[in-house]
């Protein structure tokens, strides 16, 4: 593990500033972590997103394990060759993917994604059998699959397999599928130290849905093997404040000296909660996702008369931005900002021109990467609290989840 390291150097309060050391670089965490799914962050080219400040891109096991294979991948030098990307870059294990397409709601729990194609046959012990959605073929992903597959892949910082399991279902099952992801767990690692040469960690994933006792006994199993950083995953709740009440247990039980990522989480409110809590990295499609239907993140203070404060972002689809010579936030130095208006966004957007969507992207990736700044700072300064008021309006906790 002379590779990687995690040094903490700060701490106020659970908050804390530290440093993930990886054989690409540092990630300064707090740290986002974007989604380039498919090798790519959809809209952006790799260059534009490394200007705008980005430290982490992760990939999909799954979507990369059916297009192009990770053999593939391989043959073309790993990911970081293939996508021009010298920083550090994380897989994930290829589970949410799989199980989402076989129960959409998980999908519609965890990030509000509608699937209409279920491909999800089976589940059991030894894995996830199911269908590719591009050509029907049947694939099997078992832990030592997922593993061989990140392992070609390449990535700096790599996932086991696991069952993410949904809300709706019972106690029993949870606990059940949780034991399974533990086995899996195990499996992925031995896995993992049968080829590990040193370039590559691996993060535990914590389950047992919303249920304390499960999330205490999943925690424990993880904080007692060998994994150099941990996840939360499955359910989290129906509500944002059942979300946070489990990200607070959680983050209670597992070990304070490892880095740990809180998965397919990402909007504002929800980070400055997790980094209260001590969550060191975050992943989610929402920013990206967001531009792509016109939406732009800005900060509380730009909002006052173009937005709803209960609102992350503006929607430069609006006929009010027709003629806003502004740019999207005055005080934003990103490439959009610099050199653009609403009123060509805008304009964009109408005319469906794919420049809309880059340039919203730009702007949405910036933006993030100065949110983790500015937190990053705050944190060392203690003033978080104060910080916080300078990019959100506290939303009411009974409201729905939406990342």
């Amino acid at each position: 593990m002379e590779k990687f390291s995690f040094r903490i150097t700060k701490q106020s309060g659970s908050a804390r500033v530290g440093t993930i050391k990886t054989p690409n670089g540092n990630i300064e965490t707090p740290a986002f972590i974007f989604c380039a799914t498919k090798a790519a962050i959809k809209a952006a080219d790799i260059e534009r997103i490394r200007e705008a400040g980005t430290q982490i891109i992760l990939s999909n096991t799954y979507h990369l394990m059916l297009q192009p294979g990770e053999d593939t991948v391989a043959k073309l030098g790993g990911l970081h060759k293939m996508m021009g990307w010298s920083g550090p870059m994380l897989t994930d294990s290829g589970g949410y993917q799989i199980f989402s397409l076989g129960h959409g709601s998980v999908s519609e729990e965890i990030k509000g994604i509608r699937q209409k194609q279920k491909t999800l046959i089976n589940i059991n012990e030894d894995g996830a059998i199911f269908r590719s959605y591009i050509n029907g073929k049947t694939y099997c992903l078992t832990p030592e699959k997922s593993i061989q597959i990140q392992q070609k892949l390449g990535a700096d910082l790599i996932l086991v397999l696991d069952e993410c399991t949904p809300f709706h279902v019972s106690k029993e099952y949870t606990r059940k599928s949780m034991l399974m992801s533990h086995r899996w767990a195990e499996r992925s690692l031995n896995e993992f130290e049968k080829n590990n040469d040193g370039k590559q960690a691996l993060y535990g994933i914590s389950q047992g849905g919303v249920y304390q006792d499960l999330r205490g006994e999943s925690c424990d199993f993880i904080n007692n093997l060998p994994f150099f950083g941990q996840a939360i995953g499955g359910s989290l709740g129906q509500s944002k404040e059942q979300m946070y009440d489990v990200v607070s247990f959680t983050m209670e039980r597992l070990k304070k000296e490892r880095p740990t990522h809180l998965l397919g989480i990402g909007g504002i409110v929800d980070i400055f909660r997790g980094v209260e809590l001590g969550v060191d990295t975050f992943d989610c499609v929402h920013p990206t996702r967001l531009a792509r239907h016109g939406g732009a993140l800005v900060k509380v203070k730009n909002k006052d008369s173009i937005s709803s404060k209960r609102k992350e972002h503006i929607n430069l689809r609006n006929q009010r931005f027709e003629l806003d010579d502004n740019p999207i936030e005055n005080d934003c130095l990103c490439f959009t900002c610099r050199k653009h208006s609403r009123a060509y966004i805008h304009h964009l957007l109408k005319a469906k021109e794919l420049l809309a969507y880059t340039l919203v992207t730009i702007h949405n990736v910036f933006f993030m990467n100065k949110l983790m700044e500015s937190i990053r700072q705050a944190i060392l300064n203690d003033r978080l609290d104060q910080e916080k008021n300078n990019w959100i309006s506290e939303i009411p906790l009974h409201c729905e989840l939406y990342t």
